[in-house]
Order: structure tokens, then sequence, then C-alpha cells
């Protein structure tokens, strides 16, 4: 048998090298693909800014205990009105009485000689926003007739706010004061003093009177 030359061994051995690594660079090209394949497939680990973290979701806060725009905008509640004192001979009408100098204090004049059927008008008297819920009337009496005197609003026949009985303070200049309830009232109203009594003949003077809160 013929041998063979050395070229021939050296040819077949690059050969069979060469196989070799055309087989070991295709499986490493497969590996390398499987393995960038899976580590696509895994899920990142998430990224969280460093704002992220400080933050995050906004939680419920707690209330402000500034006040707020309206509550500091609105104006005060009126303070309640000082009511003057009226005087009776000062009515805007004085129908079916007289006056007369007092013996009271303060001086000035009463209104007197009142009977039945009487009354006075005090117009535009302002209450305000905050109820008056009485009046007191500073009075005389020496008469045994029963009467009252009557607290009316804008008409004299409208319905009563108020009413006093009157008894007798011992003597026509001897004064005295007298409360009557109100039904509350505010705003602006003709206020009418109106007289009534069991009897006809005069039984009451009136100085002045004086609506309350």
């Amino acid at each position: 048998m013929d041998q063979l030359s050395p070229t021939v061994y050296r040819t077949k051995s690059w050969q069979t090298r060469r196989r070799v690594v055309t087989v070991l660079a295709a499986a490493g090209l497969v590996l390398t693909g499987y393995l960038l394949g899976r580590w696509q497939d895994t899920p990142a680990d998430p990224v969280i800014s460093p704002q992220a973290a400080v933050t995050g979701t906004p939680a419920a806060q707690a209330p402000d205990p500034r006040p707020t725009e309206a509550a500091t905008s609105a104006p005060p509640a009126a303070p309640p009105i000082e009511y003057a004192v009226l005087q009776a001979e000062s009515a805007t009408e004085l129908a079916g009485v007289d006056t007369e100098g007092a013996q009271d204090e303060g001086g000035g004049d009463y209104v007197g000689w009142i009977n039945r059927d009487d009354h006075l008008r005090f117009d535009n008297f302002d209450f305000g926003a905050v109820p008056a819920t009485k009046v007191n009337l500073r009075l005389a009496s020496d008469s045994g007739i029963s009467g009252r005197i009557q607290i009316r609003l804008d008409s004299r026949d409208a319905p009563l706010a108020g009413e006093l009985s009157v008894t007798n303070t011992g003597g026509w200049q001897n004064w005295r004061t007298g409360t009557a309830v109100l039904q509350p009232v505010t705003g602006v109203h003709t206020v009418f003093l109106t007289f009534t009594a069991n009897d006809g003949g005069d039984f009451v003077n009136l100085n002045w009177l004086r609506f309350e809160h």
C-alpha cells in the first residue's frame, strides 16, 4: 500500500480543525443567542427616582387651621342698638291727651288726661337687626279705673305687640316704671301706643318709654 504524503496528512488535519472550529463557533452563537433572549425576558428592577422616593403619592392632608378667606372677609354681626328714651310729649301725634310739667326725675313734660281710645304715634322708629323684646313705661295713676297701655306696630288696629296693665301708683305724680313684654321686633316701624279701659275717664299719666332687648 502506498503511504500518504505529509501534505495529505496536513490537509486532512486542517480540515478537521476547521470543522471543529466551525461547530464550536456555531454552538457559541446559539448559546449566546439563548442567553441574550433570557436576559431580555427577565423583568428589570424598578428604578425609583429620588423625587419619587421622597414624595410618593400625596397623602390626605390635615385641615389648615388658618381661617379661610371667606371666614376672614365676613362682616362682623351688627351690635344691638341701644335705644333712646322716647319722651311721651315728643310723639309725632298725640290724640285726645294733653301735656304738663312732670314732678319726676329729669323733669320735663308728661302726657296726661289719658282716656280709653286715645293714642300716641311715633314715626320711623328703628329697632335694628337684634330684636327688641320688652318696653319700659314710666307712668303714674290715681284712678280706680282698670286700664291697659297697648303697643302696636304700623297701624292703630294692628295686632298687639305688647301690653301693660295700669294699676294705681298712689298719686298722679307718684311715678313708677312698668315693663311690658314684646313679641320680638326688628327693623323700622311706626309705633303706636293705644289706651283702653273698662270705664271712661282719665286713668293714667305717661312720662316716657324705652325699648329693651
